[in-house]
């Protein structure tokens, strides 16, 4: 038996992937919170310096910047970030996620999967 009834569902009860630097995300809505579900919704809080590894993911990911500065570095390019941004990262595309601010770094991500969508990780260049 499923159970899909809208709820909300608090950061504090979900578990924080711990990352470099005291930087930390974590997966808020996925199929782990929610019976059957087909999309994933995330938070996280990146701190002053992080840089993250290079992800690919095998989905488009979406986010919002909810507060801080910082960029998404491409292949190709820099995409500078700020407050109230909203983002779009196709699938298979590799991008860092960099803090050039001196405050917090805090953003919502979505996919199109029901929890953190497989993703290849290479040591950010």
């Amino acid at each position: 038996m499923s159970d899909r009834r809208t709820r909300a569902i608090p950061l504090e009860d979900v578990s924080r992937i711990e990352l470099p630097q005291d930087s930390w995300s974590s997966v808020v809505v996925s199929d782990k919170t929610v019976d059957d579900n087909h999309a994933s919704l995330g938070y996280s809080v990146f701190t002053p310096g992080f840089v993250s590894d290079d992800l690919s993911h095998s989905v488009d990911e979406l986010c919002f910047v909810v507060s801080g500065r910082g960029m998404i570095r491409l292949e190709d390019e820099d995409v500078e970030v700020k407050p109230h941004d909203g983002l779009f990262i196709p699938a298979k595309v590799w991008h860092t996620i960099v803090n050039t601010a001196d405050q917090d770094l805090t953003m919502v991500f979505a996919f199109p999967w029901p929890d953190y969508p497989p993703t290849e990780r290479r040591a950010a260049r």
